[in-house]
Parts: C-alpha cells; structure tokens; sequence
C-alpha cells in the first residue's frame, strides 16, 4: 500500500518535518552536483565495525615521486552513521521517504514538541544505522537513506494513532484508492520488513534494500515513543486539537 494523506489532525505547524524534508531534498540536489558526495558520507558498515576507511585514492605525487593516500571516508567514520541519513540514491528513493515523512511525520512532531521529535528522529536513525551493522558487520556495501530515522516515526504512529484512516493506493491488478487504518499500513508495512529480512538477511554484498534498518528503526520509534509517554502524549494532543 502507498500512503497518500493521513486524517489525523495537528495542533501545531510542522517546522521541524519541513526542515527535515528540505534538508534531505539540498542534501540529494548536492549529490547530483557532486557525486563524491555520496561516495564519502554513505555509512560502510565493515569501516564502522573495523574502523578502517575502505574509501582512499592513491594519487602519484609527480614533484617527489612518492604515493599519497587520501582519505574519502570522513574522520571519524562514525560521523556516517549521521550523514547517510541525509542521502538517497534515486527520485524515487529520496520521494518514497519523503512522502512517509511528510504523512506521519507532523503528528509525532506534533505529540512530542520539537525538541523531542528532532532527538526522537535522529536516535532512531542511529538505532536503525545499529540494526543494519549488527546483521551484516563486514558489509562493505554503502547504506544511506532516512528511511530507518522515518520507520521510527512510523513505530510511533503505530503505536499513538493506531485508529487513524490513512488514504492508500493498493496496488493490485488494477490499483484502487481506499482509506485504511493506520495500524494495518503500518502493521503489513513492518511485517513485510521482517519477512524480507529473514529471506535475504538484510543488504549483503549484493546490495537492495537495508530492511534491518528499517526493523531497528521501527521497534526503536515504539520503544522511544513508550518511553515518552506513549499514549498519553496522544490524549493530550487530542484533547488539544478538540
């Protein structure tokens, strides 16, 4: 199912959603200026795990004779577990993210203020990022996306918003547009997540889709979202907006 628009109503505008979403779309238009963008701030998991930049070029120093080897892996290489989240590798990667960011993204924001919605976002992307090198810790093929800090967003609704009609396009023979609750979006979306892992064990050499991540991702939005009140940050935010 595609999501399209959500019922859910909001108390607030969603400054930090918005930030988010154009920081990703100057983020990818810098990738297409300079494609070594995306070559130095993917995250590698082996270079994570191992702590060696995979990622150098060997230039001949003509003046001296001698070899230089220059890094393109930023130092340190933990700081690409936060970059990546920046970074997509296509139209319809870096659209797909953002649409889901966009639909669900404004009631969590809304729910937990912005403060906690921008820390809530980039933990579970860190988590997400942890999840995928946990389950191929000598990958050495690049992961990028907000996909995984964007599932936790989805774990939240999940849990704040199970009720929600979200308006859907199901693809089928002929693809028809219906209102369907959130949890069952949501639900059939993490589940396919689950399934497809456990068949290809997550991004291997071969590359696809980091499903793990978007695993970590979504048990960390439901964890971090309990943690902060669960529920009652969407009575309250009910109470609100009524």
């Amino acid at each position: 199912m595609i999501p399209l628009r959500d019922n859910q109503p909001t108390s607030s505008f969603p400054i930090i959603t918005i930030i988010l979403i154009a920081a990703n779309v100057i983020a990818y238009i810098a990738q297409q200026v300079n494609p070594l963008i995306t070559e130095r701030l993917t995250m590698v998991p082996a270079e994570i795990t191992h702590g060696i930049d995979s990622r150098h070029v060997i230039t001949l120093m003509t003046d001296s004779g001698l070899l230089q080897v220059i890094p393109r892996a930023p130092h340190p290489l933990w700081i690409t577990v936060f970059t990546s989240m920046f970074l997509h590798g296509s139209l319809l990667h870096i659209g797909g993210n953002m649409l889901y960011l966009w639909i669900f993204g404004n009631n969590i924001e809304d729910a937990l203020g912005k403060v906690r919605f921008t820390v809530f976002y980039f933990v579970c992307g860190i988590a997400a990022a942890f999840a995928q090198i946990l389950t191929g810790p000598t990958s050495t093929t690049p992961v990028l996306g907000a996909s995984g800090a964007i599932a936790g967003v989805l774990g939240a609704y999940y849990l704040l918003y199970p009720n929600a009609r979200v308006l859907s396009i199901v693809p089928f023979f002929l693809s028809f547009v219906v209102e369907v609750r959130a949890a069952v979006v949501l639900g059939l979306w993490f589940v396919l997540q689950v399934v497809q892992g456990f068949e290809g064990w997550g991004m291997q050499e071969g590359g696809g889709v980091a499903v793990w991540a978007h695993v970590g991702g979504f048990l960390a939005g439901v964890g971090l979202i309990l943690v902060c009140g669960g529920r009652n940050l969407a009575a309250r935010q009910r109470r609100m907006v009524i």
